[in-house]
């Protein structure tokens, strides 16, 4: 939760003055590194050493207390013993400072002892209106040479650059730090958010948007700290900047039984659900710290890509080869050469080149024909960018390689990747790109991989921008609906009892009848025509084919009433306590394929739909996606394309293929419920039906579980 004012950040990490409460001279202490660290980065402003055991710390005058300063430090660094913490602030919330930094530990990554003196240390910082980062932190360093703040207690410090970095993990950060100082990977803010007492990714996302030094954000997380906020920040800032994140760690199940397929899905599903909402936002997600450092490369270096098209140009097959498979995992095509530019190709080439893209111009190409070559396949309309393989083989070199590609880059505006590798070293090579802005990597499938996030980032800016779309609604009849389930005590509502409400929104049924008796089920089924279905009413029943509660093609009137019998008795001996309010009589619904559609609310990240192939096998084979609710109608499709059975409902073997649309208009209006209901905690449409196209979806079975009364659900 942010505390303080997250408007201010900006001026947060650019501080005047600085406070760093727990400086000291003692070998290896962290107020030791910390503070000689502050002076060696050339701070611009002015820093107060503050421990009563030290006349002066590194040189520096040192106070006994914040009492003694000749002035109110805008920032305190404080590296104090947890206990004494909150008695730090609230004395640097009386000499007037806007923020702390608290690098000292021992808080609610404890136990309940910590928690409680985390919680002390939020109190007084709310009370004086501070921004906290921390507490159990690493750090924050600005590069900006107009400040020069390192408070970190890093042994080593990247280079100023545009990419700011925001790590959960205080170790993990000192790593990436050592790592980029290593690699010249440049930074231009760094902030270890710690337990995130205070300032969150939230709020930096926000402050790093407004950063004219900083083109690239990166993030470690291993939860957020609220998911519908990150999903409403993250979403404006990549509109502008890219957000790449690794998202670590996976949140246990929830501890409370799910009474639906989608609450069991979606308690054990979490780490798809963060998939749904980076993709919601725009934010792009690395499964490790190698390639998040990779992508950072092409994206700091100001590389765009205004499409999907790709040309590969080689002096080896085997690469190329290689880079042409990278290319289609990643989404990119590799559009053909025009007939002109083949036959100027091929004129020009070794008589073994293979003239196509991949272009493989063998290991007799000469510099000349790297750049002849490179330049023909940017001028072909539907390459967006290319990439150069360059292997060791023939006479050429790797600088002559370099020069060649760099004639080529300044004839054309196309980005251009480089992936050189070979048996001696090409450092220099690399390096003479790299400071040149041609991104270099040492494996083709690298390279591949930055050019097709660039490729993606730019699908994200120039999407269509829809609004939501939202339906007529009943809502009186829906409002009835939720009332009666009140008035009778309910917080399950099986379909015969949640229908009402689901039509309310626009959700179609077939017709049907609850029938208390047999006679009741043999005087209804000729009004719905036969075929009908038999299915047991029961609020206590979730599952209704675990019990034998469903039969299915019932012909005629003599096997509805052994259908009845038989079910009477499979429901009795599976489920003897449950109440049975009688068994519906249901017009069956023509062929199609079986999907599921659902409600779970989060307490992060507030309603949620669930899509998936349905079914009794979905909680088995859990083809299933996650967005959060209200979603644009875009979401809606991508949702269907994005499980690994949507080849089904395009249709396979010469079948028809699904209405599609209907599906996704369904999507939209159970989304739309999702936010207008927060009563509603969980619903299952398992199975809704999807006919062939033109013949929209029909939910065939239903359950609600409403939010107890006493307790609110988190809404959109």
């Amino acid at each position: 939760m942010n505390v303080g004012r997250s408007a201010e950040l900006d001026e947060l990490f650019r501080p005047a003055s600085i406070a760093v409460v727990g400086a000291s001279n003692r070998p290896g202490r962290v107020g030791t590194t910390l503070f000689r660290n502050l002076l060696a980065a050339g701070y611009r402003g002015i820093a107060y050493p503050v421990n009563p055991s030290w006349k002066s710390v590194s040189g520096v005058r040192c106070y006994p207390d914040l009492a003694s300063l000749p002035e109110a430090p805008e920032l305190g660094v404080v590296i104090v013993p947890a206990a004494a913490v909150a008695r730090t602030i609230d004395e640097l919330g009386r000499a007037g400072a806007q923020g702390a930094v608290v690098i000292s530990a021992g808080f609610r990554e404890v136990g309940d002892a910590g928690a409680a003196l985390e919680a002390e240390l939020v109190a007084r910082a709310r009370e004086h209106r501070m921004s906290i980062v921390g507490p159990n932190c690493f750090g924050v360093f600005n590069t900006d040479p107009e400040v020069g703040l390192n408070a970190t207690f890093s042994e080593a410090l990247p280079p100023a650059g545009n990419i700011a970095f925001v790590s959960q993990s205080g170790a993990l950060g000192a790593g990436i730090l050592r790592y980029a100082a290593s690699e010249r990977i440049g930074f231009s803010r760094f902030v270890s958010v710690g337990n995130r007492a205070g300032v969150d990714e939230n709020d930096l996302l926000t402050a790093l948007e407004r950063d004219p030094r900083t083109r690239l954000i990166l993030l470690y997380v291993e939860s957020l700290a609220n998911g519908r906020r990150f999903l409403e920040a993250a979403r404006e800032v990549t509109e502008h900047k890219p957000v790449l994140v690794i998202k670590s760690g996976r949140t246990s199940a929830g501890e409370r039984a799910a009474k639906s397929h989608t609450g069991s899905l979606a308690q054990s599903g979490r780490d798809q659900l963060y998939d749904a909402v980076f993709a919601q936002a725009g934010v792009q997600r690395v499964d490790s710290l190698g390639g998040l450092f990779r992508l950072a490369k092409i994206f700091a270096s100001g590389l765009e890509m205004n499409g999907p098209g790709l040309a590969i140009v080689t002096n080896s097959g085997g690469p190329g080869i290689v880079a042409a498979d990278a290319a289609i995992r990643q989404g990119l095509q590799l559009p053909g050469l025009a007939d002109g530019v083949r036959a100027a190709l091929a004129a020009r080439l070794p008589s073994i080149a293979s003239v196509a893209n991949p272009l493989d111009m063998t290991a007799e190409a000469d510099p000349e024909e790297y750049r002849d070559s490179l330049l023909a396949l940017l001028g072909q309309p539907g390459v967006d960018g290319a990439l150069v393989v360059s292997s060791p083989a023939g006479n050429v070199t790797g600088e002559a390689v370099a020069r060649a590609i760099l004639e080529a880059k300044a004839a054309s505006a196309k980005p251009i990747v480089a992936c050189l590798f070979g048996v001696s070293d090409l450092s220099e090579e690399v390096a003479f790109l790299e400071q040149r802005g041609v991104p270099t990597y040492t494996f083709p499938e690298e390279a591949v991989e930055g050019l097709g996030s660039l490729a993606r980032y730019r699908a994200w800016t120039t999407r269509p921008h829809e609004p939501v779309r939202t339906f007529p609604v009943e809502h009186e009849r829906a409002e009835q609906a939720i009332a009666r389930a009140r008035a009778a005590g309910r917080t399950v509502l099986p379909e015969y009892a949640a229908r009402d409400l689901l039509r309310a929104y626009g959700i179609r049924f077939p017709e049907a009848v609850l029938a208390r008796t047999v006679e009741d089920a043999v005087a209804a089924a000729p009004r719905l025509g036969f075929p009908v279905v038999l299915k047991v009413a029961s609020p206590e029943i979730s599952h209704k084919t675990d019990v034998g509660g469903v039969a299915l093609g019932i012909g005629g009137t003599g096997e509805l009433r052994a259908s009845w019998e038989r079910m009477e008795r499979s429901v009795r001996a599976a489920a003897p306590e449950a109440r049975i309010d009688g068994f519906e009589v249901e017009a069956q619904v023509p062929a199609g394929k079986e999907v599921l559609i659902g409600i779970q609310r989060d307490p992060s990240f507030g309603p949620i739909v669930v899509f998936g192939m349905g079914g009794i096998y979905v909680e088995a084979l859990r083809d299933v996606t996650f967005r959060l609710a209200p979603m644009r109608p875009r979401s809606a499709q991508h949702m269907i394309e994005s499980v690994r059975s949507y080849p089904l409902l395009r249709g396979v073997r010469g079948e028809a293929p699904s209405d599609v649309p209907a599906l996704a208009e369904a999507l939209e209006r159970v989304s739309q419920l999702a936010a207008e209901r927060p009563e509603i905690a969980e619903l299952d449409l398992n199975p809704m039906i999807v006919r062939p196209a033109g013949h929209g979806v029909v939910a065939v079975d239903a359950r609600i579980v409403l939010v107890p009364p006493s307790r609110s659900a988190p809404s959109a």
